[in-house]
């Protein structure tokens, strides 16, 4: 029975995508097991530790549809450890001249860690293909909406004009960062794991290194230096970097819904009849998408945490860190992936209300013109005086709720400096967006090279 919202069948498609599960499935777990079997056999009967009939042979036995998982899991809950039972399993399929030589020289976490390698680089595919169509739509808000021009905001206040595109490019370049990441995150992950006992892999003797090398050429790892069996921290990087994905996108979420509230209406999420309806108040149309995504931010900073406590282990094999890797690595994935879907779906289909944002600028009576008036003003009388003048009038707006142009009208130190033409100048939203343009139109550029529009 389903008690968690990862494997509750109500739940989980709110959290996680049915992809990411079947890569984090137990199938997807125990297959990924077989091939690492599979692998070492056949590695070894290519150096001439085993009969390549021995390899073949295992390579037909080792398959998911010949394990009985009842028997298995009845071992594992008596012995402890997966890896034993699941060689039985292979084992019972096999003759016993084959059987002699599954699983030779290896030991439990390296088949372990070759699994989740295995599964992480498949779940890292998925997660690219997403990553990439997140960095697509946001290209096409940057594009779109260039010269859309809205309030910028700072400790939840208007501050100074921006553009949309100018805010999506923010998102966009953080984003491409991300994907930057990931390929230099997948060559330091995907490793194979070959140690034996104790790493020395001297169960192997001579043909050690040669063992390994050709492990790795099959299952298409790279071949580390050393044993890493106590060694985690590129795995704590894949969390750190899942984490850091999630709470870029939990950042956008947390933008995205601040900007539906309806004192702002400047964006919504995609429409669907009835998505987002209240229970008990019609007029609602709530932001959905968005709270899973904070939501798993939230979590997955979590996660870094409890992987980067994995780092910690004794000699040289530890306690009770791999127990954690467990947890952590298959929930931090799905976790992701659901952040992802969201996100996928909100930015691919966002809707923006130019309208609403430029009325949001002009409802708060030109004060978010200020400092670009007390720039304009600055030459005449220096920036300082110029700040007290507008400040000055800004204050008399708000205490009269009358509006900023009318302030400076009626103030003799200006009128002295800026004629009426040069202040409705000042006091135009898309006069004072600075380089905002120019900076979007350079993350386009980057976009446009790296091959995403």
């Amino acid at each position: 029975m389903a008690s968690t919202l990862l494997d509750s069948h109500f739940y989980r498609d709110q959290y996680s995508s049915a992809q990411m599960r079947a890569v984090f499935s137990d199938e997807a777990r125990f297959s990924s097991w077989l091939e690492a079997e599979i692998a070492l056999a056949r590695a070894q009967a290519r150096v001439g530790i085993i009969p390549q009939e021995a390899a073949d042979k295992i390579a037909t036995a080792a398959i998911l549809e010949n394990i009985n998982l009842e028997e298995m899991k009845a071992e594992f809950d008596r012995v402890g450890f997966a890896i034993m039972p699941l060689v039985h399993q292979i084992a019972k399929a096999c003759d016993k001249e084959t059987a002699r030589y599954i699983h030779w020289g290896s030991t439990t976490q390296d088949i372990l860690d070759i699994g989740l390698v295995l599964q992480m680089r498949a779940g890292f595919d998925l997660i690219e293909d997403d990553i990439e169509a997140i960095i697509r739509a946001l290209a096409t808000l940057c594009h779109d909406h260039r010269d859309t021009v809205m309030a910028g905001r700072t400790f939840m206040q208007q501050a100074a004009p921006i553009t949309f595109g100018y805010k999506a490019g923010v998102w966009l370049d953080e984003m491409m960062r991300h994907r930057d990441r990931l390929d230099e995150l997948r060559a330091r992950l995907l490793v194979v794991q070959c140690g034996g006992a104790v790493g020395t892999l001297a169960t192997l003797g001579e043909n050690a290194l040669p063992v390994r090398r050709e492990l790795a050429a099959e299952l298409g790892l790279s071949e580390p230096d050393i044993s890493w069996h106590t060694a985690r921290d590129t795995w704590a990087e894949a969390i750190f970097w899942l984490g850091i994905v999630t709470a870029t996108l939990g950042k956008i979420a947390t933008e995205i819904a601040t900007l539906m509230r309806s004192e702002v209406g400047e964006v919504r999420e995609p429409y669907q009849p009835g998505r987002g309806a209240s229970s008990t108040m019609p007029q609602k149309r709530n932001p959905i998408s968005c709270p899973p995504i904070i939501a798993i931010a939230q979590r997955m900073r979590e996660m870094v945490g409890s992987q980067m406590s994995a780092m910690i282990q004794e000699h040289e094999r530890g306690v009770g860190a791999m127990p954690v890797e467990w947890m952590v690595v298959p929930e931090a994935f799905l976790l992701a992936s659901g952040s992802l879907m969201h996100s996928r779906a909100n930015l691919e289909g966002l809707d923006v209300d130019a309208k609403k944002m430029r009325a949001n600028l002009e409802g708060g009576g030109g004060l978010i013109m200020a400092e670009a008036v007390m720039m304009g003003l600055a030459p005449h009388i220096g920036r300082n005086r110029a700040h007290e003048e507008v400040y000055a009038a800004a204050g008399r707006a708000i205490e009269a709720g009358t509006t900023l142009r009318e302030q400076l009208r009626d103030q003799a130190e200006i009128n002295a400096h800026l004629s009426p033409e040069e202040v409705d100048e000042l006091l135009n939203p898309g006069n004072y967006t600075g380089a905002a343009g120019e900076m979007t139109d350079r993350v386009l550029a980057q976009a446009k090279e790296k091959g995403f529009i």
